[in-house]
């Protein structure tokens, strides 16, 4: 360890086996060392004592909608990748839509990258999009380095990204389970949601009674038995209805291969408290009520959703109307997801170390990363995020670095402020100043 350039202290660090005192070591931008609190620190290397904020692996969002190039007033990575670094988010995947032009094929994916770097406070991956016509840019496109592929199975909101039906759902499918890619999957049913109530307006409950659960059951239900048939790996993305956890449950216990993920917005807000014309809750599916709420945690806690990301899919506040059923639907959530989700899981008993299971180490597992990040422990990149876990603050839509700063959470107090956070054991934010981008781009590994 005579080449180390910095140690972390902490009175609580959260590594895989359990939260404790403990010294962390870096060199050349990684992990080397967990040692004991009190361990001297070696040779010429910094020391940077944390005292009792709690030092846990900085977070991996795999759900970001950064709409760089193309629709850079929404977002754009310079903002983006700023508000996930105030957020203690030290990687994220960008989704291949609401951009121009989609990432679809490899040209637009170097059309993405190019637009990403050097713009990038934290390190940035990119899915690829599964359309209806570009089966032949599949394979190419994971040999470029995408981390899978993304489909809807009902109207996406853009017209440069069209759904897939059934037949078109079973031929990508096959096509990448071919190469064993992964496909993600924006699961509602187009049918449901057509013969559902239509009545917009500013009323949420009317938006609500629009997206309806069985249009999610129905679909996760078409996409597992895919996934069995074909011997497929597959994700279902931003779950939000509580009843499709028993047929996700009887999957994996039967050796399908799905993953599942829910988003802040639905573990922490509920349908009840949503004003009328409030569209910056908006999103689909949508916020459902606090009993199905409660339903996504327990499948939180038994494992049966596997992680939390934020989905984050900003708009310019003009998009925002108070009708529901014209509004954009996205919610942007970057930069309070892990003091969100804190918020609500300290209330319901549980600890970090669970939001750290549900935000890092098994979202890094899910893009392939899991050599590399969402953990403290040797061998892995020196990404951290410093927390102070009791200390609250209340939410001022101006302290936000979202370029549109519209957010659901304003005026709630929540607990968790991120002091610090850290790239490669470099720190890239902390009280609201930031370094140059000094982020990645990262490619699938091999």
């Amino acid at each position: 360890m005579s080449d180390a350039e910095l140690v972390l202290r902490s009175t609580r660090v959260i590594t895989p086996e359990a939260t404790r005192a403990a010294s962390v070591v870096v060199t050349d931008g990684t992990i080397t060392a967990v040692l004991p609190h009190d361990a001297p620190v070696p040779a010429g290397a910094r020391l940077e004592d944390l005292g009792d904020d709690v030092l846990l692996p900085g977070l991996v969002d795999t759900h970001v909608h950064v709409n760089d190039p193309g629709r850079t007033e929404w977002e754009g990575f310079w903002t983006a990748t700023r508000a996930a670094a105030a957020g203690g988010i030290t990687t994220l995947i960008d989704m291949p839509l609401n951009s121009l032009p989609p990432t679809t094929t490899v040209g637009h994916l170097s059309t993405k990258r190019h637009a990403a770097a050097g713009r990038a406070h934290v390190d940035v991956g990119f899915w690829g999009g599964a359309l209806p016509d570009n089966a032949e840019d599949l394979r190419p496109l994971h040999e470029a380095g995408v981390f899978g592929f993304k489909a809807f199975l009902s109207p996406s909101g853009v017209d440069e990204f069209p759904h897939l039906d059934r037949e078109q759902l079973a031929r990508s499918l096959a096509g990448i389970a071919a190469f064993d890619g992964l496909l993600i999957v924006h699961a509602e049913d187009p049918h449901h949601l057509a013969a559902a109530p239509q009545h917009g307006g500013p009323k949420y409950a009317d938006f609500l009674a629009s997206r309806p659960r069985d249009a999610e059951d129905t679909a996760v239900a078409h996409l597992v038995e895919q996934a069995k048939r074909l011997g497929a790996r597959v994700h279902v993305l931003h779950l939000s209805s509580g009843d499709a956890l028993p047929l996700i449950a009887a999957a994996k216990a039967d050796g399908v291969r799905v993953t599942v993920e829910t988003c802040p917005h639905y573990l922490t807000l509920t349908a009840e408290e949503v004003p009328d014309g409030a569209s910056e809750f908006k999103c689909c599916p949508p916020i459902r009520e606090a009993a199905n709420q409660d339903l996504l945690w327990q499948a939180l806690a038994d494992g049966t959703i596997d992680c939390v990301v934020t989905d984050h899919s900003p708009s310019t506040a003009d998009l925002k109307t108070d009708d529901f059923s014209t509004a954009w639907g996205g919610i942007s959530g970057l930069q309070l997801s892990l003091p969100a989700v804190w918020t609500e899981a300290r209330r319901r008993g549980h600890g970090l170390q669970d939001v750290v299971r549900w935000m890092s180490e098994r979202t890094a597992r899910l893009a392939g990363l899991d050599g590399r990040k969402g953990a403290i422990a040797p061998g892995r990149d020196a990404d951290f995020a410093v927390l102070a876990p009791d200390e609250t603050f209340t939410v001022d839509p101006a302290a936000l670095q979202h370029r549109n700063r519209v957010t659901a959470y304003a005026g709630r107090t929540l607990y968790g402020v991120v002091r610090s956070t850290w790239l490669r054991g470099r720190r890239i934010a902390a009280d609201g100043e930031f370094t140059e981008p000094k982020g990645l781009l990262l490619t699938r590994p091999h």
